[in-house]
């Protein structure tokens, strides 16, 4: 997994006991974390792109495809566009994303 600029707002403690628990194999580990990464840059970016206005969609994508670390850049950003606090929300988001991928472990 690359450092993304919300990365700081991830905390999968949770998750990575579970996948440490269910996998049998390295690369069974490495492919459960693949897939919990593209869940995590699904819920992202359907969060930021629904709060965004969507003249600046293109802008922002451009900006993040440019600095995809650059936490400072991209938040502020995303704060002069969104007049609501979207850190908050992105760590709403993934903590129910969280809660969802527990659940799901459990299931099986």
């Amino acid at each position: 997994m690359s450092k993304l600029f919300f990365d700081h707002l991830i905390v999968f403690e949770e998750v990575d006991k579970k996948i440490k628990k269910v996998a049998s194999s390295i690369e069974e580990k490495e492919e459960l974390w693949d897939i919990v990464d593209e869940m995590v840059h699904h819920k992202a970016f359907d969060a930021i792109l629904g709060k965004l206005p969507r003249e600046s969609h293109e802008e922002f994508l451009e900006m993040f495809h440019a600095h995809p670390h650059d936490e400072v850049m991209l938040f502020d950003y995303l704060k002069n566009k969104i007049d609501k606090n979207i850190e908050e929300i992105l760590k709403t988001e993934f903590g129910e994303l969280t809660y969802e991928i527990l659940k799901e472990f459990d299931t099986k």
